[in-house]
């Protein structure tokens, strides 16, 4: 099995590799990754903590004394990603969170500044709450090309989001739209409004508040990453302004996933009621598997679960099974061979399901061809070959 290993445990590698991911667009150096894990012991948060937060600051010095503005920038973003990660592994009640979470929305904010990456912050009323969206316009010409929307998963942020599509969909002449929902970045960690499986509400909301002041794009294609490949598709079938969503990666089922995730009889002793014994198997899973131990304690904050339970219990809400039929825009499913996070076998179970959508395209990364992780991280480019390829095809993306 070819797989791209810095670290044994797969959590600590996988994160790793998406430090890695940013590269292609300033938001790392493989060298500065290399040294900030070079101590690193794996199944200890501190010493993860303590090697992305000292390149953090490494590099965020350096941003900060530069006189060049390019220099400035790019060093302040890659900062920006290093605090990004050295959060990622911290429990939710940690205070080291909050603060690591502002520096990294603090660094990447002054690096685009100083690169003159022009931007449009929107507040979008929600009910009680207030989401966050921004609008990154594209070059003359982008008005005649789709609207690339994107949202985030079950951990990422919307900063994360630039590196992982925005400035692809820049640098091929595309206008942007990102924003947070509930359970994800600053709405979760400032205003405490966990996730929704009811995805079309802070999607409509954002659509309508960007569409206040902007004109009605000729054509929208909405993009969800991770957790995202439920979500897009939850919106785009309450919402006939969408015109094709991509799904990177493609989610179909959440609870049986996160069943792939346990001992093989989890999913038997759920069924048939036995949920003081799976609290307690997956409690001892949670001791020696970092991997669990994050999705639990994860689950707990973004979804306001309280026990392993409950946590499966909200899952199952995170699911196309039955539904799928509703979508009638365009899809563009991407797997890959490895992910270890969402089965394989999801994607053609999704495909046979999606009857109505106006067509649908499968591509699979391979495994020993760079990106057959989760969303292509470790190969992004091939991702963004794909993608835009797509859109090209289906909306004559080129002006």
């Amino acid at each position: 099995m070819t797989r791209i290993w810095f670290c044994d445990d797969p959590t600590y590698n996988y994160q790793t590799i998406r430090a890695f991911s940013h590269v292609p667009y300033g938001g790392g150096e493989a060298g500065e990754i290399l040294a900030a894990i070079k101590d690193i012991k794996e199944g200890d948060i501190e010493s993860w903590y303590r090697g992305w937060d000292q390149a953090a600051r490494r590099v965020e010095q350096i941003g900060c004394t530069a006189q060049d503005t390019v220099s400035r920038g790019r060093a302040l973003l890659r900062a920006h990603n290093y605090y990004r990660t050295a959060e990622f592994l911290l429990y939710p009640g940690d205070p080291r969170r909050v603060e690591a979470f502002r520096k990294n929305v603090t660094a990447f904010n002054d690096g685009l500044d100083a690169l003159g990456i022009e931007r449009e912050t929107i507040d979008v009323p929600y009910g009680e709450y207030r989401l966050k969206a921004v609008s990154y316009p594209g070059p003359s010409g982008s008005e005649a090309k789709p609207l690339i929307v994107a949202c985030g998963g079950y951990d990422s942020t919307m900063e994360e989001l630039y590196f992982i599509i925005v400035a692809a969909a820049l640098e091929r002449g595309y206008s942007a739209l990102i924003y947070e929902g509930p359970g994800q970045g600053s709405i979760l960690r400032e205003q405490g409004l966990v996730f929704t499986h009811e995805w079309e509400k802070p999607n409509t909301a954002v659509l309508d508040e960007f569409l206040k002041n902007h004109r009605k794009p000729d054509k929208i294609v909405l993009y969800g990453l991770s957790l995202g490949g439920y979500l897009a598709p939850r919106a785009a079938m309450h919402d006939d302004r969408i015109d094709g969503i991509i799904l990177n990666n493609m989610l179909y089922d959440m609870q049986e996933a996160a069943f792939e995730q346990v001992p093989g009889f989890a999913g038997f002793l759920h069924k048939h009621g036995f949920d003081g014994i799976l609290n307690s198997i997956v409690k001892l899973k949670m001791k020696t598997t970092p991997g669990v131990r994050w999705g639990v304690k994860n689950t707990e904050w973004a979804m306001g679960t309280k026990t392993p339970v409950d946590a499966f219990n909200a899952f199952a809400r995170y699911s196309l099974r039955g539904i799928a039929e509703n979508i009638k825009c365009d899809v563009l499913i991407l797997a890959a061979e490895k992910d270890h996070m969402i089965p394989l076998k999801q994607a053609s179970d999704l495909e046979k399901e999606l009857v109505n959508a106006r067509s649908v395209t499968v591509h699979i990364f391979a495994n020993g061809e760079g990106a057959q992780e989760h969303c292509e991280f470790g190969a992004i480019t091939q991702s963004h070959e794909v993608i835009f390829d797509w859109i090209e095809h289906k909306f004559g993306g080129t002006a």
